[in-house]
């Protein structure tokens, strides 16, 4: 450690520092995201489902592929199961605060958390 220490100019140093700044900040930021109130479920931009995240319970959902599953638990939601052939969005985890996504892109459905907060309405456009 002290030899890689060593050989570091000052402009490393400082890069090293500024990078370990961005990561630490980046925490705190995505921290300070208010919990969500509702899962919302969409598909070709039309709302397929909505639900508290209050309230636990499983629900399944019709895409081209076939059917996703949805759990909502704690206050948190995440796919259980899906039709997709890299089930990345398995991999994705749980959501639970607002502005948060959940994308099935093969199965075309958007899983996000909304609720009341401040903040902008839209974290994702596209056309």
């Amino acid at each position: 450690m002290r030899a890689l220490l060593g050989c570091m100019t000052g402009l490393d140093r400082l890069i090293v520092a500024t990078l370990l700044l961005t990561v630490f900040a980046s925490f705190f930021l995505l921290g300070a995201l208010p919990q969500g109130e509702r899962v919302l479920v969409e598909r070709d931009g039309r709302l397929l489902f909505s639900a508290p995240l209050a309230e636990n319970r499983v629900v399944d959902l019709e895409g081209p592929l076939g059917r996703t599953r949805l759990e909502i638990r704690d206050g948190r939601a995440r796919i259980l199961a899906s039709p997709c052939p890299t089930k990345a969005c398995i991999g994705m985890g749980a959501i639970a605060r607002r502005g948060e996504l959940l994308a099935c892109v093969p199965n075309q459905l958007l899983v996000r958390i909304d609720g009341e907060g401040g903040g902008a309405d839209h974290d994702l456009l596209s056309r």
